[in-house]
């Protein structure tokens, strides 16, 4: 009985450690939407059973990162524009909600951390670094959601912004466009720090629907 239940726990780590890489691969764009999933090569790099394996797809899934196709296997989901927009609809009461609380509840060494975080995307602005101004823009926004606090925001808000990582399209291609999401950011922080609850919400609501004006703009006609 020991044996078996050391067995179970070995499995379910290791199904814990395959999702996570699996998500990482798939946020990070290595693993396209719409591409099919291959157990058997990624239990090779991993280093694994293809048990864990289909274990972590089966949690991704259940993430709606990944689905399931009947007689074909796993595929990363794919999002379409439509339910982009839905998503940016979402996330902006949920950001707006995190600012308002981060507003709240922050103590001054995450007000200082929040203006250190607009400065770094400052200077990704200045030296035309999309790629890096969009990992630290993540990054800025996991850190609103982390000072509010609240498991369930916390999970809500996390579900919604892999979902939306699914989806490449790239809204902020250019310099001016990170500028304006950058002066967006920074016009929160600013409440944050004067502790303005309710002007924080009021910004933060505004700038995830900016950001999703600035994505409609980058659809094609039709």
């Amino acid at each position: 009985m020991t044996d078996d239940l050391l067995e179970l726990r070995r499995e379910n780590t290791l199904s814990s450690l395959a999702a996570d890489r699996l998500e990482k691969l798939i946020v990070a764009g290595q693993l396209p939407p719409g591409q099919r999933i291959n157990e058997v090569v990624l239990a090779r790099e991993f280093g694994i059973s293809r048990g864990p394996v289909r274990e972590g797809l089966r949690h991704l899934a259940s993430r709606g990162l990944v689905e399931f196709v009947a007689n074909k296997g796993a595929y990363v989901r794919a999002i379409d524009a439509q339910a982009m927009l839905e998503i940016y609809d979402l996330r902006s009461v949920l950001t707006g909600h995190a600012c308002k609380l981060a507003a709240e509840r922050r103590t001054p060494d995450e007000a200082k951390e929040f203006e250190r975080r607009v400065k770094e995307m400052d200077a990704c602005v200045k030296g035309r670094d999309v790629a890096q101004y969009y990992k630290l823009n993540i990054d800025f926004h996991d850190l609103l959601v982390a000072v509010a606090g609240g498991g369930r925001l916390a999970a809500f808000s996390d579900t919604l912004s892999k979902e939306a990582a699914l989806f490449r399209r790239v809204s902020l291609g250019n310099p001016q466009e990170m500028a304006a999401s950058n002066a967006e950011h920074a016009a929160i922080v600013a409440a944050i720090r004067r502790a303005d609850g309710a002007r924080a919400r009021e910004l933060g609501e505004a700038h995830v629907l900016a950001g999703k004006r600035r994505f409609e703009k980058s659809l094609p006609p039709g």
